[in-house]
């Protein structure tokens, strides 16, 4: 299964965006194994160094940690998992904010908008 990437982000950046989702969505869990470099890149239909850049910067983020010899595992951190929840939750926001209001949208507008489609 190839994933189809958007132009304007990195694909490393989308996969790390990717892994960190389907923790948060439960799809994966704390002290779950991910696949090896070379299974991920199969199954993402990217480069191998793609997917070590990947690995790498999730265990940057303290999200994965690699023990030799085992594989790449999920953080059990639940204070860093509850953490990468805040920080998404941030990120989405503020890019959600910035592109309102380079349509002309007011704050307030969208969210009646928003309030609506509760």
């Amino acid at each position: 299964m190839t994933i189809d990437f958007s132009r304007d982000k990195p694909i490393y950046s989308q996969l790390v965006d990717r892994i960190c989702g389907d923790i948060l969505k439960g799809k994966l869990v704390l002290g779950d194994r991910l696949p090896s470099v070379r299974e991920y890149a199969v199954e993402t239909g990217v480069n191998v160094n793609t997917v070590q850049r990947v690995y790498k910067e999730l265990e940057a983020m303290n999200i994965t940690e690699t023990k030799r010899g085992q594989g790449t595992f999920i953080t059990t951190d639940e204070e860093r998992i509850a953490l990468l929840r805040e920080e998404m939750k941030t990120q989405l926001a503020d890019h959600f904010l910035t592109s309102i209001e380079a349509l002309g949208f007011s704050k307030e507008e969208m969210l009646v908008v928003l309030q609506n489609k509760s």
